[in-house]
């Protein structure tokens, strides 16, 4: 019974899976790989707390076996404890040191702690073990990078592309880190090699014109956007909170400054709401407060939080021209760096706004002096230059409040400087 079991949970057939795991649990109470795979199977349906309980009931009655200690570790990362998840990699392979599951999943665990040597050595014992382990060269190929080792990095990452052709996040990283490195070229090279395999793929075309310069569209495309954030809509605040995020605090505050004592008395709508990290921090002034966003995994999120009244699955512009005269006050935190053109979401905001509205939004600053307006940057956001957002509001019929340089976020160690924009409809 057990085998069936763990032949349907390969083949992802959960709700078959299941009823044959109770069974075992029915006959023999306590069954510790029974409790292992029912674990497995609420880990993948999502509910991380109930595998949490059920390995670890399963490792009590599996003394000296390594799998369910290298699966604790994965169910405590989607979790976001990472100490307590090195802590069961480093069990795992105490009993079994050739897991080439654990060896990995610890080499990634320590590169995204900055011990670099560390993680390095676990990959190249993962590929002692087994020289055709994709994960581990991927892994390999960041964490040369990472080091600044660029041709060793490059050489391992081609070893994994060759190995794990169709894996998006193995194609994805590296170009990403080179960007990070400055090698925009590199960066270019692997993207172009990637879209001659899969042309219409719209991640790689908007990050091949980030890296390049060439055929910059006007915004992100709705489906570049809806792809990127449902990928990471699992881990975004988490990885936000590392970075110092105050994209959604600034929002709130200067939409608090510029209104009233709360009364939940407006009606406030939140653009590209993301998981929602800026509706508590409006609630008490809304009678009603709605969002949107592309990205149906960010909707999911915000959805948990209990603070919106209304959710959408839209597209911001064409949202606010459906709703003319609807809201009392539109804000915006980090969405419209998505947007190089703003007349377009400027104006549509006027339309949806009643008279004596507020928007307040942020984007990213270009200071180059370069005459450009905005600027498509290599990580694939645009900035805006300071006179073109103020042309832009007035352009859209508001009168411009608020225009005040602030931090945003760090990342790779920088500042990210923005703009944050208050507006009046007139």
């Amino acid at each position: 019974m057990l085998q069936r079991a763990v032949l349907l949970l390969r083949d992802k057939k959960l709700d078959d899976a299941e009823p044959v795991l109770l069974s075992v649990l029915q006959r023999w109470p306590g069954q510790p790989d029974a409790l292992h795979f029912l674990g497995v199977l609420e880990h993948t349906r999502g509910h991380s707390e109930a595998a949490l309980s059920l390995i670890r009931q399963a490792i009590l009655g599996l003394p000296g076996q390594a799998g369910p200690l290298n699966n604790l570790g994965n169910v405590l990362v989607e979790t976001q404890r990472f100490d307590e998840a090195v802590a069961a990699y480093r069990d795992c392979l105490a009993l079994k040191p050739d897991n080439i599951d654990a060896l990995n999943n610890l080499a990634t665990m320590l590169r995204k702690r900055g011990e670099h040597a560390e993680s390095e050595a676990l990959c190249r014992k993962a590929l002692e073990v087994n020289a055709e382990f994709a994960q581990a060269w991927y892994n390999l190929s960041l964490t040369l990078l990472e080091q600044g080792r660029v041709d060793e990095g490059l050489t391992a990452h081609s070893r994994a592309i060759v190995l794990w052709p169709r894996h998006l996040q193995a194609r994805n990283a590296v170009p990403k880190a080179l960007v990070h490195l400055g090698r925009l070229e590199e960066a270019a090279r692997l993207y172009r090699e990637w879209l001659a395999t899969d042309p219409d793929n719209p991640v790689i075309k908007h990050h091949l014109a980030a890296c390049s310069g060439g055929a910059v569209p006007e915004r992100a495309s709705d489906a570049y956007v809806e792809r990127t954030f449902d990928a990471f809509a699992a881990t975004f605040d988490a990885n936000l909170s590392a970075l110092g995020y105050r994209a959604p605090q600034l929002v709130a505050e200067l939409l608090r400054e510029l209104l009233p004592p709360p009364a939940r008395q407006f009606d406030i709508h939140d653009l590209g709401c993301g998981t929602g990290l800026c509706g508590p921090m409006v609630r008490d002034w809304a009678r009603d407060l709605s969002g949107c966003d592309l990205s149906q995994g960010m909707l999911d999120k915000a959805e948990r939080r209990h603070v919106y009244d209304d959710l959408h699955h839209a597209e911001l512009v064409a949202h606010m021209r459906a709703h003319p005269a609807r809201w009392d006050a539109l804000i915006c935190a980090d969405t419209l760096c998505y947007f190089g053109e703003l007349g377009e979401a400027l104006q549509a905001a006027a339309l949806a706004m009643r008279p004596g509205g507020h928007l307040v939004f942020t984007v990213e600053a270009w200071m180059a002096g370069d005459g450009q307006p905005y600027h498509l940057q290599p990580h694939g956001r645009y900035a805006h230059q300071r006179d073109y957002v103020s042309a832009a509001l007035a352009a859209a019929g508001l009168q411009e409040l608020v225009l005040r340089q602030e931090q945003l976020r760090s990342e790779a160690g920088k500042p990210v400087i923005g703009w944050l924009v208050a507006a009046r409809l007139r």
